[in-house]
């Protein structure tokens, strides 16, 4: 870790450190910092464990350029970045480091009920004040339906979920039926539905940004397979019917496990 820090260090010593390192600011890094946490994301959902740990250190050295420009600045260094998450987990489980006996059933209470004071600290009052604007959209309607479902605004049986999804289908219906179709008012019902099937698979248990990702990996792979049997044919793709191209499709789906 104090090699890693020394090497950041460097990179950024404006006698002698690295130009591009050096023009960087906050701003600058967040797009590569997401860009390593889905590659990080990537490499697990691949199973390429020979490959994580390289991931991983990418991952890492995000967290140690904005330690190196908080130092900088004098407003915090890694010191402190590593001193308040271990403040934060000790404050979180103090079943495992109090010893306090909290039952197993009230951890999840108890955990929320921290956080909740934290955002008091901070002086945020809504259960939904700290979720990250910048999140994407699928994991923060996500966290949004989390948060309200553990003060109690939250179904208890799937039916009402699942009608949820036919009325918001019925309602984009109804948009895009119109004489004169208003395309922010389709946009409006689109997301009202996108966040509805969010909360279904929150209550199956299923992460949808997870489910989503699959779901492109599947359609990628069948439509890659649709490309070469296509090509096998001995025509163009654009030279094949819709139909034809269906059949291709069936074929492929037949083919899977």
């Amino acid at each position: 870790m104090d090699r890693l820090l020394a090497i950041m260090a460097k990179l950024r010593d404006p006698d002698g450190g690295c130009p591009w390192d050096l023009k960087q600011d906050f701003a600058t890094i967040v797009p590569h910092t997401l860009e390593e946490a889905y590659e990080v994301a990537d490499t697990i959902e691949r199973q390429s464990w020979d490959e994580l740990p390289g991931e991983l250190g990418d991952l890492l050295f995000q967290v140690v350029f904005y330690a190196q420009l908080g130092k900088e600045r004098q407003w915090f260094d890694f010191e402190e970045v590593a001193r308040r998450i271990c403040d934060k987990l000790e404050r979180r489980h103090p079943h495992v480091f109090a010893e306090a006996a909290i039952p197993e059933s009230e951890l999840k209470a108890n955990w929320e009920a921290s956080k909740s004071a934290e955002r008091a600290d901070k002086g945020e009052h809504s259960v939904l004040d700290d979720i990250p604007q910048a999140m994407p959209a699928l994991n923060r309607a996500l966290k949004i339906q989390k948060r309200v479902a553990a003060v109690g605004f939250d179904w208890d049986a799937l039916a009402p979920v699942v009608a949820k999804i036919h009325e918001e289908v019925d309602e984009v219906l109804a948009e895009v039926n119109q004489p004169a179709v208003d395309s922010d008012r389709v946009e409006d019902e689109i997301g009202d539905l996108l966040f509805a099937v969010t909360n279904l698979a929150r209550h199956l248990k299923v992460n949808p940004e997870q489910a989503l990702r699959r779901a492109n990996g599947k359609f990628e792979r069948r439509f890659r397979g649709v490309e070469a049997l296509a090509s096998d044919s001995g025509r163009a793709l654009l030279q094949h019917s819709l139909e034809e191209l269906e059949q291709y499709w069936q074929q492929l789906k037949r083919r899977e496990p």
